[in-house]
């Protein structure tokens, strides 16, 4: 007879569900497993077979095959243990066949029968939610499945415990959420003196998830500016953190099953190869890209990136998600992040400093800021340059305004839009309105269409140049506190779009 239990393969974000099944039938003893495993899944019988041996269970002497379905599903990952000895403990009658089908679990097992987290549990107890069982994982990856609270979850140290459980002798209590992790102390606006117009366009970006790049010399200050994002933007709401941590689970980024409420902020280095930075490689996991999800995405020194890598980053600019394909795997990924992005302008980084510019300027500008490509450019919606403050005025206490106070005026706007687009289902932000709605919500008074028509010719402004006015002059009009998108609005949102045109 067989004995059936329940675990999970993750494709992207979503766990498909997958049925182990164990029997344990006549002849030349041999464990087999089936149903398109890899050679973590296969290495499994070694572990399950030594794990029970740590409990002075032997195996019977006869020929032992689990299947894993759907068998044309690829499985990949250790977390496959615990199902697979779960199965075999039913199938010799050890536990309930019951219990064991009412249950979906994962976890990896070492030697001795101790359980060891693995990636992944949050999407696991919702799949688990879904199918309406149980969820049983490591007791380091409880608090993380506790989340859900749509199931029952129950988190062990051992097989042992496991045994004990499903027995009856020493059941195990659910397992609780963990403690939300509280904000790191972020750095603040106020120490950055003077870039009056690049703190702005922070602001317009924070408010609205508008792209932005700074350029200027080295030390300017634009990456400290970056620095001080994460302080101005608000906190994840509930769902929003649900889907970032989804991703930081399957990534096994979540520490000690806390959920943060804080916004991600990621900054790769310009060496990071595409399969880093998009996703990709072994298993097609999630790349840079996908854990800034309803974060910041910080990219230092953007030519320095190698051009194929700045070039995967146009469609999930555009469409908010990311595709991996490959050969067994083809996946998708949410990636609606803020990219921020800063640059020197020119490869010295003095190009308009006349003393110390290199023996190439000006073209060495036009060479370097040329590496970056027309449409990347063209999906940035705010461009500032970023010029070296001053000895001077480094000297002079703090007058700015503080983190706290821009963060405020950030959180209205972003409240004005949740009330906007309250009825349109995968529009949170300005930056993702377009088509009728754009032309609904930012339609500008007639001085300020005639502006921006006059721009748009003057300055040959490309159908997707034109919709991003709108949207940046739509979350200016909105941190101004303004129902229409006015004059002064428009021309605002214009000087960013058109700064740096002639450098690039």
């Amino acid at each position: 007879m067989v004995a059936r239990t329940f675990t999970v393969a993750f494709e992207g974000v979503e766990a498909r569900t997958v049925e182990v099944q164990c029997a344990v039938a006549n002849g030349l003893p041999a464990f087999s497993i089936v149903g398109l495993a890899d050679k973590a899944v296969s290495e499994a019988r070694d572990r399950v077979r030594s794990a029970l041996s740590a409990l002075s269970i032997a195996l019977p002497s006869k020929r032992i095959t689990v299947n894993l379905s759907p068998a044309d599903l690829p499985k990949e990952g250790s977390h496959f243990d615990l199902p697979i000895a779960l199965a075999l403990l039913a199938a010799i009658d050890i536990i309930p066949r019951e219990d064991a089908e009412t249950t979906v679990s994962l976890g990896e097992l070492s030697l001795d029968g101790r359980l060891v987290a693995v990636a992944g549990a949050l999407p696991a107890a919702m799949a688990a939610a879904e199918e309406e069982r149980q969820l049983l994982c490591p007791r380091a990856c409880g608090p993380e499945a506790a989340w859900v609270g749509a199931t029952p979850v129950f988190a062990a140290a051992s097989l042992a415990e496991v045994l004990r459980h499903f027995t009856g002798q020493a059941p195990i209590a659910p397992a609780t959420p963990g403690e939300v992790r509280a904000s790191a102390g972020t750095r603040d606006l106020r120490d950055v003196k003077g870039q009056e117009r690049a703190k702005r366009a922070l602001e317009i970006a924070a408010a609205g998830r508008h792209h932005l790049l700074m350029v200027g010399t080295p030390g300017s200050g634009k990456s400290m500016l970056a620095a001080r994002i994460p302080g101005i933007l608000p906190p994840l709401s509930p769902v929003e953190a649900l889907e970032t941590s989804m991703i930081h689970s399957l990534a096994g980024l979540l520490d000690e099953g806390g959920i943060s409420r804080a916004r991600p902020f990621r900054e790769p280095h310009h060496t990071a190869s595409m399969a880093a930075i998009v996703g990709g490689g072994r298993g097609a996991k999630p790349g840079e890209v996908s854990l800034a999800h309803n974060g910041v995405l910080f990219l230092d020194e953007l030519p320095e990136f190698p051009r194929p890598v700045l070039e995967t980053l146009r469609q999930p600019i555009e469409s908010g998600e990311v595709v991996v394909a490959r050969a067994n795997a083809h996946v998708r990924y949410p990636c609606r992040f803020l990219m921020v992005a800063a640059a020197n302008p020119c490869r010295c980084g003095y190009l308009s400093d006349p003393a110390r510019a290199c023996a190439k300027s000006p073209g060495c500008g036009e060479d370097y800021l040329g590496r970056l490509s027309g449409p990347l450019m063209d999906r940035i919606d705010l461009r500032v340059e970023v010029p070296p403050v001053a000895f001077a005025d480094l000297d002079l206490p703090a007058t700015g305004e503080s983190s706290a106070t821009v963060a405020s005026r950030v959180a209205a706007a972003r409240e004005v839009q949740t009330l906007r687009f309250r009825d349109q289902p995968g529009v949170r932000v300005n930056a993702e309105a377009e088509g009728a709605l754009l032309e609904e919500i930012a339609a500008p008074d007639t001085e300020g269409r005639d502006l921006l028509l006059k721009v748009a010719e003057r300055f040959g402004l490309s159908a997707r140049g034109y919709h991003r006015v709108l949207r940046v002059a739509r979350t200016v009009a909105d941190l101004d506190g303004s129902a229409r998108v006015r004059k002064p609005h428009v021309a605002e949102a214009v000087s960013y779009r058109l700064t740096l045109a002639k450098t690039l």
